[in-house]
């Protein structure tokens, strides 16, 4: 079975939407394992209520170091990563796990498709916050909305096996408070051999819009395409372009990038802001 991981900071409802959908529309006993940052919205109390496992802080410690945290309890052989606003569709871990198997080895990351009212990979709109939350329409249409299986997505949800989490390090802390750290984390498994980046068209999941980001701008204050920059020597852009080739069909295992004038020029651009970039 999986560890869900799902680090949330005063988001009640939206954690209580996405633990039920995760209860309702699984086909397995999965373990869930929180970080709460701060709680004081009830949330804390209620993990607790329900023996869940979890870790806590009782300030905003950010989005890599509350995975960190919260992983460290996982007890299975996968892990997997969600935001505390999104609600899992019926299958998610049906599909998952046949893929895991189809594969018979941890060298992967595999993702899911998201449906948002206005962005991800489905446009589609069954609500903005839980109050409007069209949840029987999405449980009626979600089979129909399709984009495909896809190469080299780095949102969450993900799956990754325990070992290579641990081989990697989890989530890179200096990315806190979040942004850039999905790529560098990706960057970390690239390096270690991993060419199985799959977002996977049946692993759905409805997305209210990064809601905790959108609430609390401290959330999001971070330098982090400069950090990865500072990092790597190049671009998160460049890296989802040339490396993992994000959004585009998947066809197989990903390949070294192509020496070609584009990548060439691509990449001295990046050497050019690294050269201009102001910490």
């Amino acid at each position: 079975m999986i560890s869900i991981v799902i680090p949330t900071y005063n988001n009640f409802e939206y954690l209580k939407l996405c633990i039920q959908s995760i209860k309702k529309n699984s086909s397995y006993n999965h373990e869930l394992i929180f970080h709460i940052n701060d709680g004081s919205d009830g949330s804390l109390e209620f993990i607790k209520k329900n023996g869940y496992k979890f870790t806590y802080s009782d300030r905003n410690i950010g989005l890599c170091s509350s995975i960190n945290q919260a992983a460290k309890l996982a007890s299975f052989d996968y892990i997997l990563y969600s935001h505390d606003d999104m609600y899992f569709c019926p299958n998610w871990d049906e599909v998952l796990i046949k893929e895991v198997k189809y594969l018979n080895h941890d060298n992967f990351y595999l993702s899911g498709t998201m449906i948002e009212s206005n962005s991800g990979h489905i446009t589609h709109d069954f609500g903005d916050t839980v109050s409007n939350f069209k949840e029987d329409e999405l449980l009626a249409k979600y089979e129909y909305l399709n984009f495909y299986d896809h190469q080299g997505s780095h949102f969450a949800p993900h799956l990754v096996s325990k070992r290579m989490w641990n081989k990697v390090g989890g989530f890179s802390e200096e990315f806190n408070p979040g942004i850039g750290s999905d790529p560098d984390f990706n960057m970390k498994l690239w390096h270690e051999g991993v060419r199985i980046f799959k977002g996977l068209n049946d692993f759905k999941v409805y997305h209210f819009g990064s809601i905790t980001t959108r609430k609390k701008k401290n959330f999001i204050k971070n330098k982090g395409d400069i950090t990865f920059l500072n990092k790597w020597g190049i671009t998160t852009k460049f890296f989802k372009k040339h490396y993992l080739k994000s959004k585009t069909r998947f066809d197989g295992p990903l390949l070294e990038p192509k020496m070609n004038f584009y990548f060439l020029f691509d990449l001295l651009i990046c050497k050019i802001k690294k050269l201009f970039i102001i910490n």
